[in-house]
């Protein structure tokens, strides 16, 4: 299936690049597809899992209100994260099911090593909130 230029810019807000290799955690089937494609196209290859030993340069953590602990998942994210790498934390937007407060993710992020710096409408049903390491964290790696 070929993804149109308006797709592809999904990808784009998220700053995928060509060459990227993406991490896709927390998949279920409520997930945006369209979304996903237009990751999997502008980045030109298809997205690892939890299970991948490669470096990412991104993480899409797909995460709803009753998936569990929103820390340990952080931290999971972070674990293959390159040292200039980005998460990508996709919510529900809110009013639809499983939608995550705000205040959970600034709570959840610091303490998990991460810094919310921006956020998206990611697509039709999901946010996008993007988490990054702490410069000075990354400086002592």
């Amino acid at each position: 299936m070929s993804v149109d230029s308006g797709s592809t810019s999904m990808a784009a807000r998220l700053g995928i690049k060509p060459g990227m290799v993406v991490q896709e955690l927390g998949w279920d089937e409520d997930v945006d597809e369209d979304l996903r494609d237009s990751v999997v196209e502008l980045s030109g290859g298809d997205m690892v899992d939890e299970d991948s030993d490669e470096v990412a340069d991104a993480v899409l953590l797909w995460w709803r209100e009753d998936d569990g602990d929103l820390i340990d998942a952080l931290v999971d994210a972070i674990a293959s994260l390159a040292e200039d790498g980005v998460v990508w934390l996709l919510v529900p937007k809110s009013g639809r099911p499983g939608h995550v407060e705000p205040g959970d993710v600034t709570e959840a992020a610091p303490t998990a090593g991460l810094q919310q710096t921006s956020s998206i409408s990611a697509a039709k049903d999901w946010s996008g909130i993007r988490l990054v390491t702490p410069k000075a964290a990354r400086s002592r790696r």
